[in-house]
């Protein structure tokens, strides 16, 4: 990808008078030699992916190990049932979200976004909001396009998988690429787009990666709920015109450096956090005498 920063794409696309969609799509045809009608394929298909894995999941269904299934089902008659806290909207996002991290658990087709230990993050906001609004395919398309870009740059100055910089590179930047999107379909300016990724990203900033049993199920579903909802909390706070006092370029590199910094026994190796916990290790021992 030509853009090292979230400020070269601002850069680019005033310029060149784009949205900022507009010059992820642009950077992609000219990377891989395509049309945008290609281009727009390719992104179509990632969404027609997400739609199938939110239409085929099975509440009644569990995991291997037994750690998941059935808790998407659950939120969802929850927030049926008008108990929700939360309100019904992000009570949808809720289950949806864990309905994706336990297809992934699963073995079901999932969409990395950008990890499959992240899947349920951009889906989760995507998808209710789909739904609900009855915004058109298009302007879905175009979201995807901006989280792309903002994955894209998180990855190219940091890192997005738990076992570069813990849980704040999968869920981190799975929650500022949703974060992003939701300001592009909401109408929100290409700052915004950016302000949102920012907020997003630096509130979960040190989130370890400590999986039970070494398994992408126990804390990571839950943590793909909490990482929706902390989108659109940031994308809430960048449409209101509130803005990071740390610019989103400095934001990734503080989760760059956070993730060096990181004890080794907190990205992904499963010797520390809840991994050790008395009931993390009584379950891994009882998976181990299964076998």
């Amino acid at each position: 990808m030509a853009y090292q920063s979230l400020e070269e794409i601002l850069d680019y696309c005033e310029a060149h008078n784009r949205k900022f969609y507009e010059a992820v799509m642009d950077d992609d045809c000219q990377e891989r030699t395509v049309t945008e009608e290609e281009s727009r394929q390719q992104m179509y298909a990632m969404w027609d992916a997400m739609l199938l894995a939110s239409t085929t999941y099975e509440g009644n269904r569990k995991s291997a190990s037994g750690l998941v299934g059935g808790q998407g089902l659950l939120m969802r008659e929850y927030v049926g049932r008008g108990e929700a806290l939360c309100g019904d909207f992000i009570g949808q996002v809720i289950a949806q979200a864990l309905e994706m991290g336990e297809s992934n658990a699963c073995m079901k087709r999932i969409v990395a976004a950008p990890t499959a230990g992240s899947c349920g993050v951009l889906p989760a906001i995507l998808i209710p909001y789909y739904k609900t609004y009855n915004v058109s395919h298009q302007a879905i398309i175009e979201s995807l396009y901006v989280a792309a870009g903002i994955g894209q740059v998180i990855a190219a100055r940091a890192f997005i998988a738990g076992a570069a910089g813990g849980c704040q590179a999968e869920i981190g930047s799975a929650s500022s690429m949703a974060a992003g999107a939701m300001v592009a379909l909401k109408g929100g300016t290409n700052q915004q787009i950016v302000t949102a990724s920012a907020i997003a990203l630096k509130c979960l900033l040190g989130l370890v990666c400590d999986p039970v049993a070494g398994l992408v199920e126990v804390p990571c579903v839950k943590r793909n709920a909490m990482g929706a909802v902390n989108a659109l909390t940031a994308a809430d706070m960048a449409l209101a015109g509130i803005t990071s006092a740390i610019p989103a370029d400095q934001v990734i590199d503080a989760m760059r450096e956070v993730g060096e910094k990181m004890h080794p026994s907190l990205r992904e190796t499963g010797e520390g956090g809840l991994a050790v916990t008395p009931a993390a290790i009584d379950f891994t021992n009882l998976l181990k005498s299964r076998k």
